[in-house]
C-alpha cells in the first residue's frame, strides 16, 4: 500500500480588513502541489460536519481551509455560537467576503498550492459562496449546495444584506456547480428555475443537479435530512465538478 497522510490543524488568517480570525486547514502530507479549497460553512456554525467535510478534501488530495465566519462572536459550542449570529442578524454579506478573501489568499501564499483554488458551501455557506464567485475574481471554479437566499424579496433585504445574489450574476466569475434537494424550502424548486434562467441569461458555464426525494440539507449524515443515494452522487459530481476545473 502506498503511504497517506494529513496534517490537520487550526490556525489564524487574516480576515475583512485584516482582522484575525480562526480557520482550520486540512492537507495531504508531502510537497504537492495540490489543488486549494475554501469551504464555507452553514448556518448552524463552524462545526464539526466541516471539519470532518474539509478532512474529507484533503483525503481527496486537497488543501482544504474552512475559516470561521463567527469568530467575531466569540467562543463556545457551535450550535450557541450560531445561535447567537442569529440573533443578531447574521453576518453581513460585505464582511463574509473579506473573509473568505482572506482565506483564498491564505492558500495562494502556500509554497504546496498548484495555483487553482475552488470555493464550496452548503445551506447559507452556498449562497455566500455565490455571492463571492460574483464579487470577486480570485477562484476558478464555485460549488453552492442548496444555498437559500440567492433569490431574496424586498421584505428579505436587510443592511447586512442589503442586495440578493442573483442581482449580481452577471458578475459570476468562474464555472458554478449547484445541487438541489426538490423538496427543499430555501431554496424552492422555483427559486433555483430563477436562478438557473439568469445563469442562462448571461452566459455563465454552471451546471445545476436536482434530487427527487431530498431537501435541505441531504449531505448531513448527522441530520434527519440525510439522503444517502442523493448525497453519495452529489459527492461525485462535487469530486467530478473540481476535478475538472481544479486540475493545474
Amino acid at each position: 500500500m502506498a503511504y497517506e497522510g494529513m496534517i490537520a490543524e487550526t490556525i489564524s488568517i487574516d480576515g475583512n480588513n485584516n482582522e484575525p480570525i480562526s480557520a482550520y486547514t486540512a492537507r495531504p502530507l508531502g510537497a504537492g502541489p495540490f489543488p486549494g479549497m475554501v469551504l464555507i460553512h452553514h448556518a448552524p456554525g463552524w462545526d464539526e460536519w466541516y471539519r470532518e467535510a474539509t478532512r474529507r478534501f484533503a483525503h481527496h488530495g486537497y488543501a482544504a481551509i474552512s475559516h470561521n465566519l463567527y469568530h467575531r462572536a466569540g467562543e463556545g459550542k457551535a450550535d450557541d455560537v450560531a445561535a447567537k449570529v442569529r440573533a443578531e442578524g447574521g453576518v453581513p454579506d460585505a464582511q463574509v467576503v473579506g473573509d473568505t478573501e482572506g482565506a483564498v489568499q491564505w492558500l495562494r501564499a502556500q509554497p504546496w498550492l498548484n495555483g487553482k483554488v475552488g470555493v464550496i458551501g452548503t445551506c447559507s455557506g452556498g449562497r455566500q459562496t455565490f455571492l463571492f464567485a460574483c464579487k470577486t475574481k480570485s477562484i476558478d471554479a464555485a460549488a453552492d449546495l442548496w444555498g437559500g437566499r440567492v433569490v431574496m424579496s424586498q421584505e428579505e433585504l436587510n443592511p447586512k444584506q442589503p442586495v440578493a445574489p442573483i442581482e449580481f450574476t452577471k458578475d459570476l466569475s468562474c464555472p458554478l456547480l449547484g445541487l438541489f434537494g426538490n423538496e427543499d424550502r430555501a431554496p424552492t424548486p422555483e427559486q433555483v428555475d430563477q436562478h438557473e434562467a439568469e445563469l442562462k441569461k448571461h452566459g455563465k458555464q454552471y451546471e445545476f443537479h436536482r434530487y427527487d426525494g431530498a431537501g435541505h440539507g441531504f449531505f448531513y449524515y448527522d441530520r434527519p435530512a440525510y439522503r444517502i443515494e442523493q448525497a453519495l452522487d452529489g459527492w461525485q459530481k462535487v469530486w467530478a465538478f473540481f476535478g475538472k476545473h481544479l486540475a493545474a
